[in-house]
């Protein structure tokens, strides 16, 4: 083996012990059951990852601002965030405890959940959390 495969194999089994967090990529993702996301995301949460948000984040999707710190979110310039009513209300409730207050303030002053989607794109994504 040469020093570069010993060096790349070496990592990524301390990554734990080095505190180097893996990352997600958020990509084109339309939602689906919040329930689901909810749990998905609080797995993820738990592990310590980071989260790249590199395109649309939608529906059931934005629940993980719940879950993952804003310090270990960051965007890209095509990140956007789509929010919505639920079609339950507990799983709109579910999303809405999930934003911070800033975000809600954001949302209510875009007319509030509702069943159109209400994006939120760059340069407001920039407000919220770190370029990538």
């Amino acid at each position: 083996m040469n020093a570069r495969i010993i060096l790349v194999t070496l990592l990524i089994l301390l990554r734990p012990a080095l505190g180097m967090a893996e990352t997600i990529d958020v990509s084109d993702n339309h939602g689906g059951s919040v329930a689901a996301y909810d749990a998905r995301w609080s797995g993820l949460a738990a592990r310590g990852v980071d989260v790249r948000i590199v395109g649309p984040c939608q529906s059931a999707c934005t629940v993980l601002l719940g879950h993952i710190p804003r310090a270990r979110i960051c965007v890209t310039p095509e990140a956007s965030f789509g929010f919505h009513q639920a079609h339950l209300p507990s799983a709109t409730a579910t999303l809405w405890n999930a934003y911070a207050p800033d975000i809600r303030a954001w949302i209510n002053g875009h007319g509030g959940l509702q069943k159109d989607f209400i994006w939120m794109r760059a340069p407001d994504t920039y407000r919220f959390f770190k370029k990538c």
